[in-house]
């Protein structure tokens, strides 16, 4: 589509995973520790996908990526939910002192999640960093995420009936929604410089 990328992170060996799946359009490569990363230009977008959830100050990290963002420009981050009804973890606003599991963090995959931000704590973080949030949702379900053991049963039902489902638990009242959707999702604007 024209967009120059540019591809971080913290485990250089999946390097070569992304070099295969690249097809087609600019891909720069810039693999190492987000918190020390520094480009001669700003960026337009951020993504943070499925990564502060591994981070001990997902404070600090949005507003690192902030750093990264020109004003005007955008970050998108899409963490687990916090408030999702199994979730065992603790929010970050609980925990006085986030050095104590710093030594867990990074680790790939769900082993590797140390909080869970719950639906508030976004705009408490994108307060933190000089971001405005301009939207903030929830979605997908239990049976749409395909984890849990019912990814079989929603690998054989339509995927229209899938999509129906997805839509219909958004349309879910929100203090239904907070516990029983597993994702979560904002986009923040930075403003100030």
């Amino acid at each position: 589509m024209g967009y120059r990328v540019t591809w971080n992170d913290l485990r250089e060996q999946l390097l070569d995973y992304v070099r295969l799946k690249h097809e087609h359009g600019h891909l720069e490569f810039a693999p190492g520790n987000a918190f020390e990363l520094d480009f001669p230009e700003l960026f337009d977008a951020v993504l943070i996908t499925e990564i502060i959830e591994h981070v001990a100050h997902p404070d600090a990290f949005l507003r690192q990526a902030a750093k990264l963002v020109r004003p005007g420009g955008h970050i998108v981050m899409t963490p687990p939910n916090g408030a999702y009804f199994s979730n065992p973890l603790p929010k970050f606003t609980d925990c006085p002192d986030p050095d104590k599991v710093e030594s867990g963090q990074f680790k790939p995959d769900a082993d590797g999640h140390i909080f869970l931000l719950h639906p508030h704590e976004v705009y408490e973080l994108a307060g933190r960093a000089d971001l405005d949030v301009e939207t903030h949702r929830l979605f997908t379900n239990t049976l749409t995420n395909g984890r849990r053991p019912l990814h079989w049963f929603v690998n054989h039902l339509p995927r229209r009936l899938v999509g129906w489902i997805e839509s219909a638990s958004s349309l879910l009242p929100r203090f239904l929604g907070r516990k029983l959707l597993v994702q979560l999702g904002a986009k923040f604007k930075k403003t100030m410089d």
